[in-house]
């Protein structure tokens, strides 16, 4: 192998091994690891993500798919009675007529069949799954930004879906997350979500966090934000410790399924 070239693919190597531990990184943080220009990181970006391995940023990259289909599929079918009694409790929360963003996600999946008994809902989802979920409802309106299909979990994933959800203002944002520490922060395995999720937050009136009991005390890769930020939570067991308190503390309306 030519030296540049065999340089090249350890140093990619490299990247991807720093992105399995971060999930996200900038320009900036990538070139200080690897001690090369900026230059030289971008066309590393370029390559890997023309090979499907990392998705581009305008400031950095991720990983292409931080879940792998296995473990997906196990979050579909694990806890599934918790989450279809979280999924119930939230659609009870939200009033007829209301405007939503839904999160992606096996838990926000069960959202979705849950909101199919109300009325008159105008719901803005970047997940396929629930889109199709709710589409049968004539009195809802259906909103799903353009790009590509994550196949995983049928999230559609994209630059501009950012800009997609901020065209909205929403009476609800329902997101769900991959883990909340013990200090209250909440967090998701892609950046790619965090940045959408995000961006639903600032366009919302409230904030419902639907997610059960598993995920108390995990670090996920990416920072959401914390607990305080959200309007209700609504999860299986009620938190202890100093999540708890925090939680009683900051406001946030607690309900348990």
């Amino acid at each position: 192998m030519d030296y540049n070239l065999k340089k090249r693919a350890i140093r990619q190597r490299a990247l991807l091994t720093l992105l399995e531990k971060t999930g996200y990184a900038s320009v900036e943080e990538l070139t200080a690891a690897l001690s090369v220009t900026p230059q030289t990181i971008r066309r590393d970006i370029a390559d890997l993500s023309d090979g499907g391995k990392v998705r581009r940023y305008h400031g950095g990259a991720s990983l292409a798919s931080p879940i792998d289909p296995g473990t997906y599929r196990k979050r579909r079918v694990d806890k599934v009675d918790v989450k279809r009694r979280i999924a119930r409790r939230a659609a009870e929360l939200v009033p007829n007529g209301a405007t939503l963003f839904l999160d992606a996600g096996s838990t926000c999946e069960a959202v979705a069949e849950a909101l199919a008994e109300r009325k008159g809902l105008k719901v803005v989802t970047y997940s396929l799954r629930a889109a199709m979920i709710l589409m049968d409802r004539t009195d809802f309106t259906i909103a799903v930004p353009g790009g590509f299909v994550r196949h995983v979990d049928g999230s559609v994933i994209g630059d501009a879906i950012v800009e997609f959800v901020r065209r909205f203002r929403f009476d609800v944002a329902i997101i769900a997350v991959s883990g909340i520490e013990e200090d209250g922060s909440i967090g998701d395995d892609d950046q790619n979500e965090v940045d959408i999720v995000r961006s639903a937050i600032g366009q919302a009136r409230s904030v419902m966090l639907v997610a059960d009991s598993s995920k108390f005390h995990r670090a996920a890769l990416v920072s959401l934000g914390s607990i305080t930020e959200v309007s209700d939570f609504v999860t299986d067991l009620s938190p202890d410790g100093s999540l708890e308190r925090l939680i009683g503390a900051s406001g946030v309306r607690l309900h348990i399924a």
